[in-house]
């Protein structure tokens, strides 16, 4: 039993390099969004840190998701939902923007609904790569060990965008474009979440 139970262990855990991999690219999306909205001001450090437990959380519920339903589900089905993904926070980007024009904080970020729906959005890949990736097999604390490391990996990495840029907004030019520049940015990532 207990040879077992190691060689389980030894399984989880050599695979462990592999799922950090995915964790990185998985993440590098939130840690995108993480450097463009951080830049706003009025963001404060109690934001950053729900932006970036839901960015973790949504990394591990949809790469869950996708690994448990991948038996049921077929690519073409998963696509729609990563292409309102990417609407989204392409929206958000254009509110980004326009709220720049008109001179206005982005108080629309600090709604408690943003931390979901931003959250949901640059995890759309995990849904993807949890169905077609972790999708192979069904045993649940393999699958949970998984999900869990890329929600904490993502967790971390947006946590250092979110740092980041708290030494970019210190640059004039870049707090006094910051609307437009992160609206940019968030645009051309809801253009890659929809089409590449």
């Amino acid at each position: 039993m207990d040879k077992m139970y190691n060689n389980y262990l030894q399984e989880v855990f050599m695979n462990i390099n592999y799922i950090f991999i995915i964790a990185l690219a998985l993440s590098l999306d939130a840690f995108g969004v993480a450097i463009s909205i951080g830049i706003n001001r009025s963001l404060r450090i109690k934001n950053k840190i729900l932006f970036s437990i839901s960015f973790g959380f949504f990394q591990f519920l949809f790469s869950f998701i996708g690994a448990y339903l991948g038996f049921f589900f077929s690519t073409y089905i998963i696509s729609i939902p990563k292409i309102m993904g990417g609407a989204i926070i392409s929206i958000v980007g254009i509110i980004m923007i326009r709220d720049g024009f008109e001179h206005k904080d982005n108080t629309f970020l600090l709604k408690n609904k943003m931390y979901a729906i931003l959250g949901a959005s640059v995890s759309i890949d995990a849904l993807v790569i949890g169905f077609t990736i972790l999708g192979h097999s069904l045993d649940l604390i393999s699958l949970l060990v998984q999900t869990v490391f890329i929600g904490v990996v993502t967790l971390i990495i947006s946590s250092i965008g979110f740092i980041i840029s708290v030494f970019i907004s210190k640059i004039d030019v870049i707090a006094k474009y910051a609307d437009f520049m992160g609206g940019v940015i968030l645009i051309a990532f809801g253009i890659k979440l929809m089409f590449f």
